[in-house]
């Protein structure tokens, strides 16, 4: 298996709940990654050498701890190299974790960062952005993704409400465009991309897929959006 890390960092300069803080210190720097730790690997600890250079807020993309996120894999593994930044970390679920019931090793690790363990969803300002969290394990135990589902209509509105913020970004584990091995699986979230794209997210950052892909601006249906200049 290959461990895949993606590094983001953002500078805020001119764009289009409760748990946790709605306001994180610190500069809007963020640094992301999802498919991080395996005990029978050594790549985590490469990536946790990187991150460890970086200042600024860790996003992690979900599939914390293989192979099923229970809380002795996020105790043997994940936390003895991304442990030094659960402090700065803003995490959400991948489909790992919650092939542990309810996906209590991740919540009981996370705590308060990851939000209601019901929902594992919730956003937070980020200096001049405004940034999402959400679940994508769609149809998993109660997650709903669809426009008329709670997280469906909690999107709807924490977008709407956000009109103090230049820039948006959400995050979230599964992608809906891809071009590695988990094409079949991505539809999942075609749902939230219809609100992210009419609430006028900026960016949007995934795992899943276990390799680094970068995207130009897409319609909400895939195409390419032409570039302006």
């Amino acid at each position: 298996m290959v461990i895949a890390t993606t590094l983001a960092m953002l500078i805020a300069a001119g764009c289009g709940p409760e748990k946790p803080p709605p306001e994180v210190a610190g500069r809007p720097v963020v640094v992301a990654a999802g498919d991080i730790a395996d005990c029978a690997k050594e790549d985590d600890e490469a990536t946790a050498k990187l991150v460890s250079g970086i200042e600024g807020t860790v996003l992690t993309l979900g599939d914390h701890a293989y192979p099923d996120g229970s809380a002795e894999y996020f105790a043997e593994c994940y936390d003895p190299s991304w442990g030094q930044f659960k402090a700065r970390t803003m995490p959400s679920p991948g489909n790992h974790e919650y092939e542990t019931a309810g996906s209590s090793g991740y919540f009981d690790y996370f705590g308060r960062a990851a939000g209601d363990p019901d929902k594992g969803y919730y956003s937070f300002d980020l200096g001049a952005w405004h940034l999402v969290a959400l679940n994508s394990n769609c149809g998993v135990g109660e997650i709903r993704c669809g426009p008329g589902s709670p997280q469906g209509r909690w999107l709807k509105k924490d977008l709407a409400d956000n009109d103090k913020k230049a820039c948006t970004l959400a995050y979230f584990h599964h992608p809906l465009f891809a071009s590695g091995s988990y094409r079949p699986g991505i539809k999942r979230v075609e749902r939230l991309w219809e609100i992210l794209f009419a609430g006028g997210v900026d960016v949007v950052l995934n795992g899943h897929d276990h390799n680094y892909q970068h995207f130009a601006p897409r319609t909400r249906r895939g195409g390419r959006i032409p570039s302006m200049a």
